[in-house]
């Protein structure tokens, strides 16, 4: 089965609203075709409206990077599925190791959230990823099917199939260390065996699966070229457009 690529950038807690527009205004058709690749930006929530507009005519795509899983009521500061869907934005990065460490978000929150997401419409792209003392513990593959099996609870072989899961170890995030092509590929492969074991090959032949943790341009292409890799979100490397773009030059 072809997997179209997915190269997703994660802008985090950065740029302003006119630092935002600038750079849409930057990579405004230069991106490849949807065809050959999905490209997409995660934004901070208070310029997803207008990057919307902006990029309304374009093939890039738009991310928010959380959502609640309710659609509405008393919850101060959070951010609604319904209304992010409302924007037509089309992905929500959900349980990223920022907001599981810092915000103290659990697997349940998770499943909870892509229930939600996906019931209104959009696509999650759900992290998971594994610290350095477990990595060097070795246990990387259970503690990523833990996390796996617990954000997919309940979700029909349909929805499984359609939605994107990050592979990032957190040993891997912001630090200029990155785990190697093989090593990437091998824990992609373990999130796609989990898959498998929970709704059978053909759903795990589907199932969309990114790297994550100090891609860059001199490295992206590697990391693609494995089979179990299908795409990259991307932090640092996602801020500037000339960089953004170049993370895209392995589809040409």
């Amino acid at each position: 089965m072809s997997r179209k690529p997915i190269i997703a950038g994660n802008w985090k807690m950065n740029k302003t609203l006119a630092e935002a527009q600038a750079f849409a205004e930057a990579v405004k058709g230069k991106a490849p075709s949807a065809d050959l690749v999905d490209t997409v930006i995660g934004s901070p929530a208070l310029f997803l409206a207008p990057l919307a507009y902006n990029l309304k005519d374009d093939v890039i795509q738009l991310a928010a990077q959380n959502s609640y899983f309710e659609n509405a009521g008393a919850f101060t500061g959070e951010n609604s599925p319904a209304a992010i869907a409302d924007l037509g934005i089309e992905y929500i990065i959900i349980g990223h190791s920022e907001r599981r460490e810092y915000f103290h978000e659990t697997d349940e929150d998770i499943n909870k959230k892509a229930k939600a997401i996906i019931a209104n419409g959009v696509t999650p792209i759900i992290c998971c990823g594994e610290t350095l003392e477990t990595y060097e513990a070795g246990k990387t593959a259970e503690w990523v099917e833990g996390q796996i099996t617990a954000a997919l609870k309940d979700l029909t072989p349909e929805q499984v199939s359609n939605l994107v899961i990050a592979y990032e170890p957190i040993w891997a995030i912001g630090t200029g260390k990155s785990a190697d092509a093989n090593t990437a590929d091998e824990t992609c492969g373990v999130v796609r065996a989990t898959v498998e074991k929970l709704y059978g090959k053909a759903v795990s032949e589907a199932v969309r699966i990114q790297y994550g943790g100090s891609v860059k341009p001199e490295n992206v292409a590697e990391y693609m070229s494995k089979v179990n890799v299908d795409g990259a979100l991307v932090g640092g490397a996602s801020l500037e457009a000339d960089s953004f773009l170049a993370l895209l030059d392995f589809v040409k």
